[in-house]
């Protein structure tokens, strides 16, 4: 189980790391066109994904708070269950760690930053940070493994 806790910690770190170079680097709602279609800006997420009840007065905060340390907790206890299925346990770890990542920005920050911007002919995908990038990322694998992961039943030959 360790190696996934240290999976866990490396997302942690490359998320912080980048949200600190970000904020040191741009001013507040600062772009900077990297690409023709992706571009940074820093920006602060007082609301869950894609901004969602940012405008609800402040008990959202400790809301999304409560949450993540529910999902942590329930996440780490997967994680001892299932340690040793490589497929699960990474997908799980990559979840853990963008979600303390986003946690530890709403504790300390009271806002999650978000600097990765994709746009494309006034089409635009609202701004995230690399611990959305493994939350999304270890999500899509629990769906693949679960849809098209080998069944753990009895009945297959290995």
């Amino acid at each position: 189980m360790r190696k996934w806790l240290w999976l866990a910690f490396a997302v942690i770190v490359a998320d912080h790391l980048t949200k600190w170079w970000v904020s040191s680097t741009l001013d507040y709602q600062e772009t900077i066109a990297v690409l023709s279609f992706f571009s940074l800006v820093l920006v602060h997420n007082t609301g869950a994904a894609f901004s969602f009840l940012a405008d609800a007065g402040g008990w959202q905060r400790w809301f999304f708070i409560a949450v993540g340390i529910v999902a942590t907790v329930i996440i780490v206890r997967l994680l001892k269950r299932h340690a040793r299925e490589p497929r699960l346990a990474f997908s799980l770890a990559l979840v853990l760690g963008g979600a303390l990542g986003n946690i530890i920005d709403r504790v300390v920050l009271g806002h999650v930053v978000d600097f990765l911007y994709f746009h494309y002919r006034g089409v635009a995908w609202p701004a995230f940070n690399v611990a959305d990038s493994a939350i999304t990322v270890g999500a899509g694998l629990l769906i693949w493994d679960s849809v098209f992961g080998k069944p753990t039943g009895s009945n297959n030959p290995a």
